[in-house]
């Protein structure tokens, strides 16, 4: 009776063999499985400056983001007037109104909230690179005209490439012209788009990595994360700092989530 029980067992396991997709139709989750159930990754908004916001873009920031386990740290990087580039939001800081139309020597006497001045995107690499596991999400702001553009995206990738930090530096802008360009010159590099008005397909022929949306693109367009995903594209969302929105767009399955709260978004994507 016994041996019959055994050869009844095995015979049913070679028909119905025990699989994820049989395990997830009895609603029980595979132990294997469960460590994937949450994937989004985090990424610190012009880094962790906690609620100041004057020291966004800082050496400080970058430092603490590195310190807290996160994907990544997210900085702005313009071109002044006489060709170095800064790390900063702008166009406005200190008295200075547009930082592209400044120069370097200027901006540099402006005394920053935690008594920083507004780095170089140098220093910020050079402060980078000792941690390997925080990414450098680079995003050149866009400039006014292509020429502009194209001489401060050169020399973002000349000043990746003089560090050896081509693995650890990923790409977005709001220039889909910059985006473009990334594409061609470092086509091993990921490569993502901020702007929110282009759909997925054509992401993906301009042969960039992912997309890099405002929330409010994706409550009015949630197909898209499932387009992106199907076409190999990459989804990121800016910026969620709350718990319901963090939640929510986790659940909808992006795979980054950039924020003002990286320990609160940490925890809810553990």
């Amino acid at each position: 009776m016994i041996r019959f029980i055994i050869t009844m067992f095995f015979s049913l396991t070679t028909i119905f063999p025990i699989s994820a997709q049989n395990v997830k139709q009895t609603g029980t989750v595979p132990a294997e499985n469960t460590a994937q159930a949450c994937k989004t990754q985090v990424i610190a908004h012009r880094g962790f400056w906690e609620d100041n916001i004057l020291q966004q873009n800082t050496l400080y920031a970058l430092k603490k983001a590195q310190e807290i386990g996160i994907y990544g740290s997210e900085l702005d990087v313009n071109l002044t007037k006489d060709g170095i580039l800064i790390i900063c939001h702008g166009p406005k800081v200190g008295d200075i109104k547009n930082v592209q139309y400044a120069n370097f020597e200027d901006i540099r006497k402006t005394q920053l909230a935690n008594k920083e001045t507004v780095p170089t995107l140098d220093e910020y690499l050079e402060l980078g690179k000792k941690d390997l596991d925080t990414k450098l999400i680079v995003e050149i702001k866009p400039h006014d005209s292509p020429v502009l553009e194209k001489e401060a995206l050169q020399k973002v990738i000349k000043a990746v490439k003089k560090h050896k930090m081509k693995k650890q530096v990923e790409f977005i802008s709001f220039s889909f012209y910059i985006c473009k360009e990334l594409a061609r010159l470092m086509p091993d590099s990921k490569v993502a788009y901020l702007g929110g008005e282009i759909a997925p397909r054509e992401i993906k022929e301009a042969k960039l990595t992912g997309i890099d949306y405002n929330q409010s693109v994706f409550i009015k367009n949630p197909q898209w994360i499932k387009e992106a995903h199907d076409l190999g594209l990459t989804v990121n969302v800016w910026t969620v700092s709350d718990k319901e929105s963090i939640e929510k767009f986790r659940d909808m399955g992006v795979d980054f989530i950039t924020t003002n709260d990286p320990i609160l978004t940490r925890n809810l994507c553990k």
